[in-house]
């Protein structure tokens, strides 16, 4: 990504106001859905059909409460003890809202999804978190 965007690691800048082990699972929940959703919509403008409707639809497949939780069952034997510790944390969030699209449980397999991706990336372990992004995508593509 750097090699195209030079400047793309200077864009965000802001670290977060405490240690990412310190954060609301969450606040880290919050930030990984961003991060997710932005990983996914670059790779869907990646690939040659750019009607918004296409779009949509193909980002969704990747975004929603229940692609996210299938994705979190199938990465939870690569995960180390720490990443397994921050699902769990996510995962037992009590956020206060409900899923339009999912049951209770795949809601919180999401939060749990998107805590970790938050986690990571306020920790910079980026070569990680590409790993389980890449991941994402291979998976997907498999099914």
């Amino acid at each position: 990504m750097s090699d195209v965007f030079p400047d793309a690691a200077n864009l965000f800048h802001f670290p977060p106001s405490k240690s990412p082990h310190l954060l609301n699972p969450l606040v880290l929940a919050y930030m990984g859905d961003a991060v997710y959703e932005v990983y996914i919509r670059q790779y869907v403008v990646s690939q040659g059909n750019h009607r918004p409707n296409f779009l949509h639809k193909a980002a969704t497949g990747f975004v929603s409460a229940k692609a996210q939780s299938k994705l979190l069952e199938a990465l939870m034997p690569m995960l180390t003890e720490e990443e397994i510790d921050m699902v769990k944390r996510g995962r037992n969030a009590k956020s206060g809202t409900t899923a339009k699209n999912a049951d209770v449980l795949e809601y919180r397999h999401s939060t749990a999804f998107e805590c970790l991706i938050g986690y990571l990336y306020y920790k910079q372990s980026f070569e990680r978190l590409k790993e389980i992004l890449d991941f994402a995508l291979a998976s997907k593509q498999k099914s």
